[in-house]
């Protein structure tokens, strides 16, 4: 069933919850779910699947959420849950709540609620698990959360009853479910695309490391020797990162100085920021007042690679922007003709630094004299440009498909709370 939208800009009328519109109804959830509560018990449960609940994804099965199965063998004291049936448990206020969609059945923990539909004839229950797990509801619950610690908040199913929600008719009910569910699919395929592309990356990574910038079906004409990081082609060297670079480790202004932390002027880098490989901004700024007495004035200019050496170890990213950053991180410099930084870019993550850290201090880390150790395959120049041309390639189909999720996500966001305030009314397509 598809919906048609349209925005809609009067006929509302004032009710407990706010302004809905005015063929809309206000119930109660005890009036349109009730609570029940039947056990696996001696149901054939090795062929039923052990679900969780994630604030994101909904039911899933449980090795999906914790990698591995978290319930015993013996699950006959779990719940049954049928497939249109509600769960929910702790922190609600989290979004711990769904319908199941995914299986026709499946079990829960005994310390989920389970809930079926009183009248499936008048109620739709994706459109319900939408509407459930959406901002708007979730602060309705506030009110009704029972007093207890932070991540145990819950409802209690008298309480649960008496939470009021708004109710369009069944029809506008599954257009909206429509809407909604064409935006999610779009965002979980583009998020296979992502996860596919990333893959792709890591096998390509290996092969360019091993064989050079050759054809998979060229492998064979490549002469490998093998060295203190492995095969390599035959005519690539080793060297170490101190021969080729020079760097520079960064600072952190003291804290108890607020004058260097407030009126933020200058860009400052930690490990965090270097979750985006491409830094453009950073999330703590320093004052002119740390630029001068600090720093002295002596910013780390746009276009270096930088490099995690502490505690997560050979992240790297390439500034945007003039920055500072802090002792956790070097600033790498080529030296002329000796190394492409696209090169290392690409190639210091795929390091394996666990016998370079440093083991006379605690967590992972390495000191500059290990930074200088750091062994490195050397290709002429242009095979390491066209290694990292490929690999940029790969990187830019992933951004594109980064943005492309980021902006499907808003949409939804925006659908949700229009959709689920009549701000924008959706009708059954004429067929």
């Amino acid at each position: 069933m598809r919906g048609v939208m349209e925005v809609v800009e009067n006929g509302f009328k004032e009710t407990e919850i706010g302004l809905i519109p005015e063929d809309w109804e206000v119930v109660r959830l005890g009036e349109i779910l009730e609570e029940k509560d039947e056990k696996v018990k001696n149901y054939d449960f090795k062929n039923i699947l052990v679900l969780s609940i994630t604030s994101k994804e909904g039911l899933i099965e449980q090795n999906r959420k914790f990698k591995h199965r978290v319930a015993s063998q013996n699950i006959s004291d779990y719940k049954l849950v049928r497939k249109g049936e509600l769960v929910y448990g702790f922190p609600i206020n989290e979004g711990v709540i769904a319908f199941l969609w995914r299986y026709e059945m499946g079990a829960v923990s005994p310390a989920y609620y389970t809930w079926k539909l009183k009248y499936p004839e008048k109620t739709y229950y994706i459109f319900l698990d939408y509407l459930l797990r959406s901002p708007i509801i979730l602060n309705l619950f506030k009110p009704f959360i029972s007093n207890t610690v932070h991540r145990r908040k819950i409802i209690k199913p008298h309480d649960f009853k008496q939470i009021p929600i708004p109710l369009p008719p069944l029809e506008e009910q599954k257009a909206i479910a429509d809407i909604l569910s064409t935006v999610q699919n779009a965002i979980e395929k583009t998020e296979k695309v992502i996860d596919a592309t990333k893959q792709l990356k890591k096998s390509m990574m290996k092969h360019l490391f091993t064989y050079g910038a050759v054809a998979v079906d060229e492998i064979d004409k490549v002469k490998l020797k093998e060295s203190e990081i492995g095969l390599i082609p035959e005519h690539w060297g080793v060297v170490r990162l101190g021969d080729i670079v020079n760097f520079k480790i960064g600072r952190t202004p003291p804290r108890k100085n607020k004058d260097y932390w407030t009126n933020g002027k200058y860009y400052w880098v930690s490990i965090s920021d270097m979750k985006n490989p491409y830094i453009n901004n950073t999330s703590e700024m320093v004052s002119e007042k740390a630029h001068k007495e600090i720093f002295k004035e002596k910013l780390t200019p746009a276009g270096t690679l930088l490099m995690s050496f502490k505690l997560t170890i050979g992240r790297t990213a390439i500034l945007n922007v003039d920055a500072y950053h802090n002792e956790a991180i070097i600033s790498i410099y080529p030296k002329e003709n000796k190394v492409l930084k696209e090169f290392l870019f690409y190639y210091l993550p795929a390091v394996d630094y666990s016998n370079l850290q440093d083991k006379a201090i605690k967590g992972n880390t390495l000191n500059t004299s290990k930074l200088n150790k750091i062994p490195i395959p050397l290709p002429l120049l242009d095979e390491q440009q066209k290694i990292a041309n490929i690999l940029t390639t790969i990187d830019h189909k992933i951004q594109a498909e980064e943005k492309k999720k980021q902006a499907l996500q808003n949409l939804f966001k925006t659908l949700l709370q229009q959709l689920m305030t009549g701000k924008i009314r959706v009708k059954k397509a004429k067929t």
